[in-house]
């Protein structure tokens, strides 16, 4: 999959995660933050990871909150 895929699928993922602020997320940078320019809620972050980890068929191990600042940092990940 490529980068950019990546990205639209994970745009996707935080819509669904918090649908009030889906005109943000579609139009947010990799530099924008989660919370602050992003919305996202702790519940809303817990349930983002679970379904990267699903929908990406992956496992993030050792990886806390803050280690997703921004849409940037999950991609890196």
């Amino acid at each position: 999959m490529k980068r950019e895929e990546i990205i639209e699928k994970l745009k996707e993922i935080l819509v669904q995660a918090d649908e009030r602020m889906s005109d943000a997320i579609r139009n947010c940078e990799l530099d924008s933050d989660l919370r602050t320019d992003l919305g996202l809620t702790s519940v809303g972050m817990l349930y983002t990871v679970i379904v990267i980890e699903e929908t990406f068929g992956i496992r993030f191990e050792n990886v806390g909150m803050n280690d997703f600042a921004t849409l940037g940092d999950v991609v890196g990940l």
